[in-house]
């Protein structure tokens, strides 16, 4: 199914039994976490809470995306990813997930003042292990751009 603009439209798993609403909830709890574990700059948490063969950010492997994501954030002040309208797809222990973003960066040094803002929505692939769902790959889509991406650009 696509909507006007031609984007595919991504459909939720109905959970119908409560081992599958506790998976849907485990995912969801990933993604928050990871999305604050970016906005503290916990960069040991990230590396655990993905995958080591991970894609994402442009890159394959998880020294290459943490490398990147550290590129970018390591160079502004505060941000605040905010999630929202989070869907889930589980299939056993593989799910993917599409969640609407707005992050928001704070620059620092030479962009001290600036601020860059980016809406759009992750489509993020996780796989269980054990008890715990991990990054496997993630893809940004950017729909809207507002202030100095300066603030972001890797020094």
């Amino acid at each position: 199914m696509t909507t006007p603009a031609g984007a595919t439209t991504f459909r939720s798993t109905r959970p119908g039994d409560p081992d599958l609403l506790a998976d849907r909830h485990a995912v969801v709890d990933a993604l928050y976490t990871f999305q604050t574990m970016l906005d503290t700059k916990d960069w040991a948490g990230i590396r655990a809470a993905m995958q080591e063969d991970v894609q994402g950010y442009g890159v394959a492997g998880i020294d290459e995306v943490v490398t990147i994501v550290r590129a970018h954030l390591d160079v502004c002040g505060a941000t605040q990813h905010l999630m929202g309208n989070v869907q889930v797809r589980l299939d056993g222990d593989r799910a993917t997930s599409r969640s609407y973003f707005r992050a928001f960066h704070v620059g620092s040094g030479a962009n001290t003042g600036r601020t860059y803002e980016c809406l759009g929505h992750y489509d993020d692939a996780w796989i269980r292990s054990g008890d715990r769902w991990s990054l496997a790959g993630r893809v940004i889509n950017v729909r809207a751009e507002l202030g100095d991406r300066a603030v972001i650009e890797p020094r």
